[in-house]
């Protein structure tokens, strides 16, 4: 059977392993900062065969050629690389306060940002636009895009279109499906899984962006680490039953929470291992996210434990999102002990 032939599933599992007599089942580690001449690459910055393992299997998930970054920060620079100065970018006003710092930080760009919700004012916005950023749902208010309608209408614009594919993972969404030129990852999320790894993803199918992505890792050094690379690839043999079981565990305490007269407001899409908590008190917010033992208070999100913590305890998270929002991470423990822990530390 090729890749083609097997559900996501199987492809976290099998791709991207060795397959000749002898070799491991799973490819080792390569520490080397140089390589003998006459290969893919004669030295690490170009290359490593640790990667090749990782952008095989999520280029087969995402459908494209994927490339590994030292970081999603690192992903997410290379993207708007290709952006020439003075051009107009559109991107979420509540979405990943890491990226909108990116763009709002260069003077020479003309950056909208729209409630991605909306996508009648977010068309609007394309008019001249060089490439339009999106994130559904967003991190971390939860809005979610009409992917399809926002994609056609960006390349109606003329616009290159990314998608942050972070918080679905490639077994929720697979934007280029849907039209998009290239989706990122903070690959330390789902995708790795343990919080234990920084690394990024881009995946595109087209060659020319392939190639101006590739150059640009190579030539800013944003290349990620042999380890974190090994680690990440081993995080995705897991990632369907660790989604499956934290995305069922999301969904049993949301409904639980809609029930409760401990909260003041819920934000969950429907799916995913990412819930919004929202207190009308900021200050009790807080102090819930410090009394909890078993979900851990964290700025981390999608590992197989559960975290939490209230986002504009962070200076640079926008204004316009709830003082009191609480981004809780749901992990793979036991729904009935997460839901003892959240219950009492809302009630603290």
């Amino acid at each position: 059977m090729t890749p083609r032939d097997l559900t996501p599933s199987s492809i976290a599992v099998s791709v991207g392993r060795p397959h000749e007599p002898g070799d491991p089942l799973s490819a080792p580690i390569t520490l080397a900062s140089a390589l003998v001449p006459g290969g893919a690459a004669d030295y690490a910055r170009a290359g490593n065969p640790v990667w090749a393992p990782l952008e095989q299997v999520v280029g087969e998930l995402e459908k494209g050629q994927a490339l590994a970054f030292a970081s999603g920060i690192a992903a997410s620079s290379a993207v708007f690389s290709l952006v020439a100065s003075g051009s107009r970018v559109v991107a979420p006003h509540h979405g990943y306060y890491g990226t909108a710092k990116q763009l709002t930080s260069r003077p020479d760009l003309d950056v909208k940002l729209v409630d991605v919700s909306d996508t009648g004012a977010t068309i609007e916005a394309m008019s001249g636009a060089a490439l339009v950023w999106l994130e559904s749902p967003t991190n971390p208010a939860l809005e979610v895009a009409d992917l399809p309608t926002l994609i056609g209408a960006a390349h109606d614009a003329g616009a290159l279109v990314a998608v942050d594919n972070t918080f679905n993972s490639p077994l929720r969404a697979q934007p280029l499906e849907l039209g998009a030129d290239i989706v990122t990852h903070s690959a330390s999320k789902l995708l790795a899984g343990h919080s234990d790894v920084i690394l990024g993803l881009t995946v595109t199918r087209d060659p020319d962006l392939y190639e101006r992505l590739r150059a640009h890792r190579h030539d800013h050094g944003a290349i990620p680490g042999a380890l974190e690379s090994w680690l990440t690839t081993r995080g995705i043999r897991t990632l369907h039953v660790r989604l499956d079981r934290a995305e069922q565990n999301a969904r049993e305490l949301v409904e639980r929470l809609r029930e409760s007269t401990l909260v003041d407001e819920i934000r969950y899409p429907g799916f995913g291992t990412i819930v919004g908590i929202v207190l009308d008190d900021p200050h009790r917010a807080q102090r819930a996210t410090e009394a909890s033992s078993l979900v851990r208070y964290a700025t981390s999100l999608g590992g197989v434990e559960s975290t939490w913590e209230r986002r504009r305890r962070h200076a640079n998270e926008a204004p316009t999102i709830p003082a009191g929002l609480i981004r809780l991470s749901v992990g793979i423990e036991d729904v009935d002990d997460l839901w003892t822990d959240i219950e009492a530390a809302l009630g603290a």
